[in-house]
């Protein structure tokens, strides 16, 4: 055999690896296509590194990803719908990107681009394969990606099939059957110049329907590698063009306000600040405002403006800081292009702390006079629910509190909302903010007569926040989540938010929580994640939108994306009680538990970690570890936890004690329950008969 490969006796040959490597993206519901695409380029001697074949054992899967990708010497992205929409795709665009790697993406479908992805190729080169002739376009991709790592490339014996059958990068992009506006964005090309063989057409199109089936399948709900994602950044250079087409001059975010008080004190109040210009802003209809938890992303992070613009796809970018010293206010802002870091607009106000409602409708006029558009009327003291600066105060240290999902910090969050109802008995959203913040809170509690009493405390809040403000969406969202997953209630709790959507429907506050509250308990799981889908292209940094998705995903059987959503919203709000446990849950479902077991001691709950581990154990065949853990499970939390041992001795086939614990879930009142229709852990009761008259007494589908 000769040095590049060849053979000496004319015998055709594996061709020798080149140093190099290319990274395989892709969608699971594309897993068909990658492999095949990956088995043609190493038999042309192009090394391949694809998920998860060389995931090393025991690996961290993420940080495996980011080191193939850093040492890759070229990216093939297998692009179709749920590439589009994949969260893990998306982040290894980004971080090739990052690494100035070149991308070759291998077209599948006719699936529209959204303005990120197509700002993000303009110069990538392109293989057409739509046709789903795979075999027609192995030889171009080969051919390409040996070009793109830098290794010369084979040129075999001439004759006339070989040169009908060559492919050329091309200046301009392949257009039949691609709208002008499509076209525009994209890059080179590599398009297939004659027809093969209908042997090698067939073939291909098997290759091809085994992927297409993934597709049609998760066609309305997202695959275990296809989640929204924000739109990365782009470290290469694009045209301007591009970067107009994808973002709006009527776009704007507001980034959390830095507290520059002297003990570094304020930052509940500089952030509520920030929420409430993000409030006043949304009400101009023509003007796109990232919602806050998209905005706070970025709170102590170290990105630049133009790079946060462009994830967050907006012109420019409002920032500033708050100087609090006793009654004294000092708020500066200042309003950025961000494309090219002009300051449109600066302004400092020095205030007494009674003028802050002022302060806020004078920085959101201005911005809005800076950006040329028309500033709906400035709220009313009706509109702004309360006169008392103190009751304010207290409003916006509940909410801080509240917005961590930790059940432990709502009981903090909780006295915050009734000081400031103490301080103003008509306040209607700290009423609803203590009405939720009680009820979560709750959750935590041993005692069966406690946890009945706060969440009728909670459900009197809530009867308050919506008798003072029947127009107020609040109250209505914290009644409908209490009757949901408190009293089960579902016909209740639809009503509640038939009335919260239809005061504010583009609430993505309103929506995460009518996903959770009505569609899940329900069945409507379809509506569910399109529900949860909306949501988080309005606000894809909320760990609760992400969170509202994978359970969406989990409950519908795709435990590869609800792992990947679930663990995305743990990366955005670590503390949050039990989102750890349904990672775990997920990678257990996968035939993954030794990744479960750590997984599940990230729960903040104790009862989710000796659950977890007592599920996890006793999939690893450590029956004695697995007991002892249940064992303790059932000693601490058997009062406030008989659902989650439910899930245990149903996931080990005892369904005697499974039902025995679902009868006491029941006595107990427990949450739990609202999800057992549809929860995966306890599928194996599913054809006892007791277990379709537990559900016909819960009334879920009331």
């Amino acid at each position: 055999m000769t040095e590049d490969g060849g053979s000496t006796n004319g015998t055709p040959s594996v061709p020798k690896p080149m140093d190099g490597h290319v990274f395989i993206s892709y969608a699971s519901a594309d897993t068909a296509v990658a492999n095949a695409v990956c088995a043609a380029l190493e038999r042309a001697g192009v090394r391949c590194w694809i998920a998860p074949r060389d995931v090393m054992p025991g690996a961290l899967y993420a940080d495996a990803i980011v080191r193939a990708i850093s040492g890759a010497g070229a990216i093939v992205l297998i692009l179709s719908e749920s590439a589009v929409v994949s969260s893990h795709v998306g982040k290894e665009v980004e971080r090739a990107s990052s690494k100035r790697r070149p991308i070759l993406a291998l077209r599948i479908d006719a699936a529209p681009l959204t303005p990120a992805l197509e700002y993000f190729l303009s110069e990538s080169q392109w293989i057409d394969a739509r046709t789903g002739d795979l075999d027609a376009v192995f030889p171009r991709l080969n051919e390409a990606a040996r070009h793109l790592l830098g290794s010369p490339v084979a040129v075999s014996p001439p004759s006339n099939e070989t040169n009908t059958d060559r492919w050329t990068l091309k200046d301009k992009p392949h257009t039949e059957g691609v709208s002008p506006a499509e076209a525009a964005t994209l890059g080179p090309v590599v398009t297939p110049a004659s027809p093969h063989s209908n042997r090698m057409l067939i073939a291909a199109m098997a290759i091809f329907g085994v992927g297409l089936a993934y597709v049609l399948v998760d066609r309305f709900w997202l695959s275990k590698r296809a989640t929204p994602e924000i739109a990365p950044t782009q470290a290469s250079s694009a045209t301007p063009e591009a970067a107009a087409a994808a973002i709006s001059d009527d776009s704007i975010a507001v980034l959390p306000f830095t507290d520059m008080s002297e003990k570094k004190d304020q930052e509940y109040f500089s952030d509520g600040l920030s929420e409430e210009l993000i409030d006043l802003l949304t009400k101009i209809p023509q003007l796109h405002v990232p919602a806050r938890t998209s905005s706070f992303y970025f709170k102590g992070k170290s990105e630049d403006i133009p790079t946060i613009a462009k994830k967050l796809l907006v012109a420019h970018v409002l920032e500033g800081s708050v100087r609090k010293s006793g009654n004294h206010l000092r708020v500066t802002a200042q309003l950025i292009r961000a494309d090219n870091g002009y300051h449109l607009w600066s302004e400092t106000y020095d205030r007494q702390l009674d003028d802050i409602f002022k302060v806020q409708d004078e920085i959101a006029t201005a911005v809005v006079g800076a950006l040329k558009l028309k500033l709906l009327a400035a709220p009313t003291e009706k509109e702004r629910q309360t006169a008392s600066p103190e009751a304010y105060n207290q409003y916006l240290i509940g909410r801080h509190l509240l917005s961590g999902s930790n059940w432990a910090v709502d009981r903090s969050a909780a006295e915050a909302f009734k000081r400031a109802v103490d301080l103003d008995p008509n306040y209607a959203p700290a009423w609803a903010g203590l009405a939720e913040a009680t009820y979560e809170a709750a959750e935590d509690t041993s005692a069966v007569a406690e946890l009945t009493a706060k969440r009728q405390e909670a459900l009197t809040a809530a009867d308050k926040a919506i008798a003072l403000r029947p127009d107020l969406a609040d109250g209505y969202v914290a009644r409908g989540n209490i009757r949901a997953w408190g009293q089960w209630d579902f016909r209740g709790a639809r009503e509640d938010f038939r009335q919260a959507l239809a005061l504010e429907p583009e609430n993505t506050y309103v929506l995460s929580k009518y996903v959770r509250s009505v569609l899940l308990p329900t069945g409507r799981l379809d509506e569910g994640l399109a529900a949860a889908v909306k949501v988080l292209k309005a606000d894809p940094l909320n760990s609760a939108s992400w969170r509202a998705l994978g359970g969406m995903q989990f409950f519908r059987g795709d435990y590869g994306g609800a792992r990947e959503s679930f663990q995305r919203s743990l990366e955005i709000n670590p503390e949050q009680s039990n989102t750890a446990a349904f990672v775990a849950y997920a990678m257990l479902l996968q035939g993954d538990p030794a990744s479960a077991l750590p997984t599940s001691q990230r729960a903040t709950v104790e009862l989710f970690r000796l659950q977890g581990a007592a599920l996890a154990e006793h999939d690893l065949g450590h029956a004695k570890e697995a007991q002892q853990h249940l064992s303790e499970v059932i000693a601490k939390h058997g009062t406030k936890g008989a659902y989650q041992i439910a899930e245990v001795y149903a996931s080990w086939g005892d369904k005697d004690q499974a039902f025995q614990w679902l009868d006491r879930a029941y006595v107990q009142h427990d949450g739990g329950l609202t999800i057992v229709e549809f929860d995966p852990l306890v599928r194996s009761l599913r054809p006892d008969p007791r277990f379709a008259a537990l559900v016909k007494k819960l009334h879920l589908q009331d």
